[in-house]
């Protein structure tokens, strides 16, 4: 029509900036000849005009954009000024023209709905869905004028200006559209998600319904009815009592009716009609090519009055047919839930030895979503054996994500879908048997004394050797040797510590279940896993407590570390009085761990080396909590706890029946269990120094493309996998809007929460902790026994942490990057986890109470609150407020 009025018509997608995203979704569709009442947009130019008449609007944008989300009272007083200042501007009469001419040109003599459009809204990423205002059956010039003016003033409402700051949408840079379309008069409105909005299942339509106008219940002053369709089949249909509704008056505007009587449990829609919805809503997402968000309305015919898509998903992984899959979390099981950019992915894919055509072949059983990666365990789950054993399996990963497997294999649907069940090969069985024979052995007599010492030196030869050889080749043959070697590490960490995990694993379980049977206790069990000898991870953990001993000897360097940063560190540090004199002792240490550092399965994350000032807080904590050599002490004194206790539990099994034989087989499990248990961390140990000796090579191949002008920095390689960098060094070109598309979509997925697992057809399916929990606490996996009183201290990373002796440490995982504040923690409360993952570890080796695997746990629980952790029977309770 004009720069200021467009019609449905002449508007599609390709619109957005004019119409903002309600518009350009609604022209998109009315083109796309799905069933929309007809209208018109006012374009964001006619908001530009409009708005540039004030004189006062910079000004309080100024003042907007200096508030942070979190202060509420000052964007409640702010933002109801900003209206109050748009709602006395005049309209130009170039606008009030343009509009009034589209009015009469759609029906001056209809009744419309008038509704926000904004250029930030019901994008792919940000719905922004409710955030400004909708006014319903408009009538009349004035009517419609002045509802113009509201959408426009909206977009300064509380929750707009909130979802902005949240969403990193700069205040000026979003501007307002308003639709004027068609008022339906509907017997029936509501939403439908065409994919389950709850548990994200792909294949179910579920549509939510009630009387009259979709106000009532979008609004949510309603209950509304729910049908769930499933390939044209109504698969679950919930009727609401429907006390309200809202209809249209007379004279304009809606008003809220009472149902009466029978009329409130009657069903919305009939099956036919439910299922007709769903296979229009079908064509929509078909026509759009993602899951989308409908709302619509029902008269003698459908109408959709918008569409957009979902952006709660969370993505699915891909697969290569049509068969119902089963996809873990690898980030769960490896304490690393966050977003990995696309070299870090391509790193742990490739070190996957199963699912691959190729040694240097990323595995496709390792797959991507949402940025982080996910295990297809479909095809082991074909074998009987494996569905019976793996849930067991899972509870020393992950108790949550055990359940979830378990419930997965009693479902109807997998065991429909499933294919024959397959036999284990024998040449597998073969394989396998010299290693379940050497746990045997390590168990019943061998001396096992020299595992660590033996696996320490094997680490150390092969570290030194792929660092030779890294060193020998250059360009596109050292990507492919590191693709090679990735390939290989796993299967030699099998090899070579399965054995001796195995047998520590196996001792602990029957040091658990034996006495309970002989004895009906095992009271001692808390005790006997304390400062096992050889955790390599316990060991960083007390050359770390001996950094802030020489450190707190100084207190020009306590002043300069509260400062430090990473780009001067050790420069800096020598500087300061009694710099020189810690200065070796910092170097010797991050000689020996500075390739480790929190989330780090994933190489493009900055290790200790590269960041230093990550271990600040833990050494300023240590210094602040523990007194000096305090580290050491414990850790004997742990020993010596774990030896009495040993002690006290052959001591009772020897007055038991045949207690010669019980004694004697104890004795043997407990030596064996603590002299092996401390190599649970050598297999991450030893991968770790190899993707610390891997980045290294691949950001020395990335500096001769920065001085090549192919890439502006060395970290830009990040943003590829390593096929992809093996191409670029070998044609010497970059693709540097791949690099800022990956960006933008790596932002996206930092965002998102993942599920522990998700199947193929979207549906993240949720498990509850096993455990029987008084009401109100919160439930979990017990891992570290004992019960601890104290100060909840939250922290969510590493580097922000500020504990004091006695606290209880609450996060969402932890790895061995965290170790260094353990010392300090008088329990811990994670996620993620399971018996033998890194904190439940060592938490038993420092004696304190420890629940895993509680949902939301940093949500929930508030820094400061006084809580009760019961690492015994698995669940933490508030005591008191902050």
């Amino acid at each position: 029509m004009n720069a200021y009025v467009l019609g449905f018509q002449e508007i599609d997608k390709t619109k957005l900036t004019i119409v903002g995203g309600k518009g350009a979704n609604l022209g998109e569709m009315s083109k796309a000849g799905f069933p929309v009442p007809q209208g018109f947009c006012i374009t964001t130019s006619a908001y530009q005009k409009f708005i540039a008449a004030s004189h006062e609007l910079d000004e309080l944008l100024d003042m907007l954009d200096r508030l942070q989300p979190d202060q509420l009272d000052q964007i409640s007083k702010l933002g109801q000024r900003m209206r109050e200042h748009l709602l006395s501007l005049t309209m130009p009469e170039s606008i009030k023209t343009a509009i009034l001419d589209g009015w009469r040109n759609a029906g001056e003599n209809q009744e419309y709905a008038v509704r926000s459009s904004a250029t930030a809204e019901d994008l792919p990423t940000a719905s922004f869905a409710g955030q400004q205002e909708t006014y319903l059956n408009v009538r009349g010039a004035a009517q419609l004028l002045q509802a113009v003016v509201q959408c426009w003033a909206s977009l300064f409402t509380d929750r707009a200006i909130v979802y902005r700051a949240q969403n990193g949408f700069g205040h000026r840079s979003v501007f307002l559209a308003v639709v004027v379309q068609r008022m339906v008069f509907p017997e029936v409105s509501g939403i439908m998600f065409t994919a389950d909005p709850v548990t994200g299942n792909r294949k179910i339509v579920s549509i939510d319904a009630s009387f009259g106008l979709g106000e009532a219940l979008v609004s949510g002053i309603v209950s509304a009815d729910l049908y769930q369709v499933r390939a044209d089949k109504l698969i679950k249909k919930q009727i609401a009592r429907k006390e309200i509704a809202i209809y249209a008056k007379p004279e304009g505007g809606t008003v809220q009716v009472g149902i009466e009587g029978e009329r409130q449990t009657v069903p919305a829609l009939s099956d036919e009609q439910a299922v007709s919805l769903a296979r229009l809503g079908r064509s929509i997402e078909e026509h759009y090519g993602k899951p989308q968000d409908i709302e619509w309305c029902l008269t003698n015919a459908i109408f959709i009055v918008q569409s957009r898509p979902i952006t709660t998903l969370f993505p699915v992984p891909a697969t290569a047919d049509e068969q119902l899959h089963l996809f873990l979390s690898i980030g769960h099981a490896q304490m690393m839930t966050e977003a990995m950019k696309p070299l870090g992915i391509s790193v742990v894919r490739t070190v996957s030895p199963l699912g691959k055509s190729s040694p240097r072949a990323e595995s496709d059983l390792v797959r991507e979503a949402g940025g982080r990666l996910y295990l297809d365990i479909t095809q082991l789950l074909a074998y009987p054996q494996v569905r019976k054993r793996l849930p067991g399996v899972l509870l020393i990963v992950d108790e949550l994500i055990s359940r979830t497997v378990q419930e997965f294999i009693g479902r109807e649907e997998f065991q429909a879908a499933a294919q024959p069940d397959k036999k284990v090969e024998f040449a597998l069985v073969k394989k396998v048997f010299p290693t379940a024979f050497a746990v045997l052995r390590n168990i019943l007599y061998r001396n096992n004394y020299q595992a660590i010492d033996e696996l320490n030196r094997f680490i150390a030869a092969k570290v030194t050797e792929n660092r030779k050889k890294l060193e020998d080749v250059a360009g596109a043959d050292r990507i492919a040797l590191i693709q090679e070697m990735l390939s290989t590490l796993l299967p030699m960490v099998f090899a070579t510590v399965v054995q001796y995990m195995g047998a520590a694993i196996v001792t602990y379980k029957l040091i658990e279940s034996l006495p309970q049977k002989w004895l009906g206790d095992v009271d001692e069990l808390g005790s006997i896993s304390k400062s096992p000898p050889g955790n390599v991870t316990t060991e960083m953990g007390l050359a770390l407590g001996d950094v802030a001993d020489a450190v707190r000897k100084h207190p020009a360097v306590i002043a300069y570390l509260e400062r430090a940063v990473d780009e001067t560190f050790w420069e800096d540090l020598e500087a300061v009085p009694g710099g020189a004199d810690v200065l070796p002792v910092f170097l010797d240490f991050f000689d020996r761990y500075g390739m480790r550092g929190s989330g780090e399965i994933d190489v493009t994350r900055p290790r200790w080396r590269e960041a230093p000032t990550q271990l600040v807080p833990a050494i300023l904590s240590h210094i602040k909590g523990v007194k000096p050599g305090q580290h050491r002490r414990d850790f004997l004194a742990g020993q010596e706890e774990a030896e009495l206790a040993a002690d006290r539990l052959l001591e009772r099994l020897k007055y038991t029946r045949r207690g010669f034989f019980k004694t004697r087989l104890m004795r043997r499990l407990l030596r064996v269990h603590r002299s092996l248990i401390g190599i649970r961390e050598h297999p991450k140990y030893f991968i770790v120094q190899n993707l610390d000796l891997i980045k290294q090579a691949i950001l020395h191949e990335a500096a001769k493309l920065v001085a090549a002008g192919i890439l502006n920095h060395r970290e830009e390689v990040f943003w590829f996998s390593l096929e992809e960098i093996k191409a670029i060094i070998e044609t010497q070109q970059a693709d540097h809007h791949v690099i800022a598309r990956r960006k933008e979509k790596f932002q996206h997925d930092a965002k998102l929460n993942p599920p522990r697992a998700i199947t193929s057809e979207g549906e993240i399916i949720t498990a509850k902790p096993g455990a029987d929990v008084p009401p109100g606490a919160l439930a979990g996996s017990p891992v570290s026994a004992g019960t601890v009183e104290g100060r909840a201290r939250v922290i969510m990373k590493l580097e922000e942490a500020n504990m004091e002796k006695g606290d209880i440490l609450v996060a969402p995982y932890t790895d061995p990057g965290w170790t260094p504040l353990f010392p300090l923690a008088a329990g811990l409360v994670t996620e993620v986890g399971g018996l033998m993952t890194h904190g439940a570890v060592v938490a038993r080796e420092y004696g304190i109470p420890a629940v895993v695997a509680v949902e939301n746990a940093t949500k929930i629980l508030k820094d400061g609150q006084y809580i009760r952790v019961d690492g015994t029977k698995g669940f933490v309770e508030v005591l008191e407020e902050q």
